[in-house]
């Protein structure tokens, strides 16, 4: 499972920096894997509102945004930490949340899921240096509204006021430990999840599907991967049409090989549909193999057969965890 961080401060190591730090070496101390994003150090332009995510789904700029989005929906858990600025966030992380309007045009105008969206948590950290009533009433309804367009379950957030110098959070008598125990209460029951890990050959169709189906069913039981045992270099469109018709949202998905699921998983079940005589042996693992015929290069009637028949025995697959 992923934790990803955004640190939304221009300051270097200061307050929000370190509490962030702070949640997410608790998070990889208990088993999970973590990234952080410092968003101000990276290249993210402002939204132009230009109209192009809401009428095909995609932001066109070509900046350093483009590999967030993938992070986003792999995340399992989703932190935002920012100082207040005017009593919003800063205006680094503004930009970046302002930039997955794309991922609400997804959900809201074209009308597709992301399957891991009932099950992703987000989190707000943040600290600000007065001590008015209403410092955080901006920030808690941004990053309410950020986490629904990327399809989080916003779990409110530890805020703390009157921090201010670069060390001050470190003083703070609960805040760090706020942190390592806000850690310990999100992570562990989503790496208590079942690990399976799907199989084919290019893991463009087939295995994508499934991982997919498995995710949107079942993520809260199940954490679910995919990998090609020879991948192909981008998804099969036919198979996003075809999802895309059971509203399932396939975008930022790309074929992966074993090597890098491995990384990533080390699977409890592994279910193959195909790998060309190269299926995975991991040690330890509970071996289940489905017998469908490869709908690459077939027609979109062939493609939704397939995808019923995975959607079915996905369903099942979910039951019996």
């Amino acid at each position: 499972m992923l934790v990803l961080g955004l640190q939304g401060s221009p300051r270097r190591k200061g307050n929000t920096s370190t509490l962030l730090s702070t949640f997410l070496d608790e998070a990889q101390s208990l088993g999970a894997d973590t990234d952080v994003i410092d968003v101000p150090r990276r290249r993210i332009t402002p939204c132009q509102e230009c109209g192009n995510c809401e009428e095909k789904g995609f932001c066109p700029i070509d900046d350093e945004m483009q590999e967030v989005y993938p992070l986003l929906r792999e995340a399992d858990i989703i932190v935002m930490g920012t100082p207040v600025f005017f009593y919003g966030p800063t205006a680094q992380l503004k930009c970046l949340i302002d930039r997955s309007q794309v991922l609400w045009s997804r959900r809201y105008v074209l009308k597709l899921e992301d399957p891991g969206r009932r099950w992703r948590r987000g989190l707000l950290l943040s600290v600000g240096a007065t001590k008015g009533k209403d410092l955080f009433v901006g920030i808690n309804l941004t990053a309410k509204y950020f986490f629904d367009a990327v399809g989080a379950k916003f779990d409110g957030g530890l805020t703390y006021i009157k921090v201010e110098g670069p060390d001050d959070i470190k003083m703070h008598p609960t805040a760090l430990e706020d942190a390592r125990q806000k850690a310990r209460l999100l992570v562990p029951s989503l790496l208590k999840r079942k690990k399976i890990l799907f199989v084919c050959a290019k893991n463009a169709c087939r295995s994508q599907m499934a991982a997919a189906f498995a995710q949107y069913y079942g993520g809260d039981k199940i954490e679910a991967n995919s990998a090609g045992s020879a991948p192909a270099k981008e998804l099969n469109p036919v198979m996003e049409e075809v999802m895309r018709e059971r509203g399932i949202d396939m975008a930022w998905r790309r074929p992966k090989s074993l090597i890098e699921a491995e990384k990533s998983m080390t699977p409890e079940l592994i279910v193959t549909m195909g790998c060309q005589g190269a299926c995975p042996m991991f040690p330890g693992a509970e071996n289940l193999a489905w017998d469908l015929p490869d709908p690459a290069g077939k027609s979109i009637e062939f493609m939704r057969r397939i995808r019923d028949d995975i959607e079915r025995r996905v369903s099942d697959l979910v039951a019996a965890v």
